[in-house]
């Protein structure tokens, strides 16, 4: 996953950098402020609340320095600008609806990685249905390889909209 690009829609980028203002400019000062006041209290050799405070801070500036990376190396789009370059294909952004072999309908969106979310039918743009429905426009037949086996999908309809 380390050559891979980073793509993420504009609505995953506000996200992603919320809670990096959040991990920021309170969870981790008021964690530093809990260590503080723990290493105050004298032998830290048996402080749990030092040690914990500690471990915690490590995991916050992982998590920090992920983030900060992710939003600096990452290609944010907005899917209601695709729209406008699609010319009907589905592209990075679009919400595809789809008919399966049995007739169901389904609908996806093609998102990144990190916004991934089946319940909404946000799949990923790597995800075997992902690669399958890129550049696919309405009425053609995309297959894509799944746990059991071969499957082909109709494309019923392709939109762009507003990802929350």
């Amino acid at each position: 996953m380390q050559n891979e690009k980073i793509y993420m829609t504009t609505g995953c980028a506000l996200r992603l950098k919320a809670e990096l203002k959040d991990l920021l400019y309170k969870q981790r000062p008021e964690m530093v402020n809990t260590v503080a006041w723990a290493a105050s209290n004298g032998d830290r050799s048996e402080n749990a609340d030092y040690h914990y405070g500690k471990k915690k801070l490590r995991q916050i500036d992982g998590r920090i320095r992920f983030l900060q990376q992710r939003l600096e190396q990452a290609t944010v789009v907005d899917p209601l600008q695709q729209q406008g370059i699609a010319d009907g294909r589905t592209l990075f952004g679009g919400t595809v609806t789809v008919e399966t072999d049995s007739g169901e309908e389904k609908t996806y969106c093609i998102v990144g990685v990190d916004e991934i979310d089946l319940s909404k039918g946000r799949i990923s743009w790597v995800s075997p249905i992902g690669k399958a429905l890129l550049g696919a426009s309405a009425g053609d037949l995309v297959s894509y390889r799944s746990p059991r086996g071969e499957e082909e999908l109709e494309v019923v309809r392709v939109e762009y909209l507003r990802l929350d």
